[in-house]
């Protein structure tokens, strides 16, 4: 790969309307053309985008992976603006089951791959895991000479992710998601931490808006450097930011300060029990 890569980055924060497909398609088409930043060469959208964070809404949202109006809305918005799109999530129907599934388009609309989300947060009365199946890989795909970690919300929580995708050589972490607003504090620090831990930009995306009357979605979206720092952000409402990523400065970096290079493959934990 070469070092002097760079990639202009955009993301879309936006408020669902929960369970109107139709609706949710005709308000990022009119965010991207009144917003998108000239020069983007990706996009980047949040989970479950198409329906909202409305578990009971996810089955009767589904549409298979390459049929239906997602599958031909995102292709066709990434012809229209010749770029690639992360696409968030949408409920992917496959047969009998149902999942939370992340695609991704070139420049030509072409359906590179899809990532489906590995861990589902059925915790503190959200249920995700009573609707849709758990995926069971991980995918990092490269868009335009670039190697980017795809993963989805709860993922966040188990750092063994976003390792294994700086082994696995990525440049840029992705995390779509629909985050609560009452966890603020645990969205800043572990996105950034993923970042600081592995030297990889992070990409970490949420919904913003009215979930319910009791829940909103937190949105501060950010992306961040492989120094933990913020780059740009949208702390509220709707809107799309771009910035421009470095793999030149992110390289040097990494050869300045090897840490993943001492990550030892085994950590043996030695148990001691006093006696008394």
């Amino acid at each position: 790969m070469e070092k002097t890569k760079s990639l202009n980055i955009s993301i879309l924060q936006m408020g669902s309307i929960i369970g109107d497909v139709e609706a949710n398609i005709l308000k990022i088409k009119n965010m991207v053309s009144k917003y998108l930043p000239n020069g983007t060469d990706v996009l980047v959208l949040p989970e479950v985008w198409s329906v909202g964070w409305s578990c009971s809404h996810f089955q009767k949202s589904a549409q298979p992976l390459t049929e239906g109006a997602i599958f031909e809305f995102l292709s066709n918005l990434a012809k229209e603006y010749n770029i690639n799109i992360i696409g968030g999530s949408f409920i992917q129907q496959d047969g009998d089951k149902y999942y939370n599934t992340c695609p991704v388009f070139d420049r030509y609309g072409n359906l590179l791959t899809s990532y489906r989300k590995n861990h589902l947060y059925s915790y503190y009365g959200c249920d995700e895991g009573n609707y849709i199946t758990a995926g069971d890989s991980l995918v990092m795909v490269n868009l335009d000479g670039v190697n980017f970690g795809l993963s989805i919300c709860y993922d966040i929580r188990f750092p063994e992710v976003y390792r294994a995708y700086a082994k696995a050589g990525a440049d840029v972490l992705v995390n779509c998601a629909a985050w609560g607003a009452k966890k603020s504090l645990q969205w800043e620090v572990m996105t950034k931490s993923r970042a600081i831990e592995n030297q990889c930009y992070m990409v970490a995306l949420t919904q913003s808006g009215v979930i319910d009357s009791n829940e909103h979605n937190l949105g501060e979206s950010r992306i961040i450097d492989y120094k933990g720092e913020e780059l740009v952000s949208i702390m509220s409402g709707e809107g799309i930011v771009c910035t421009k990523i470095d793999l030149e400065d992110m390289y040097e970096f990494r050869q300045k300060a090897p840490t993943l290079n001492d990550i030892k493959n085994n950590y043996e934990v030695k148990i001691l029990c006093e006696k008394y």
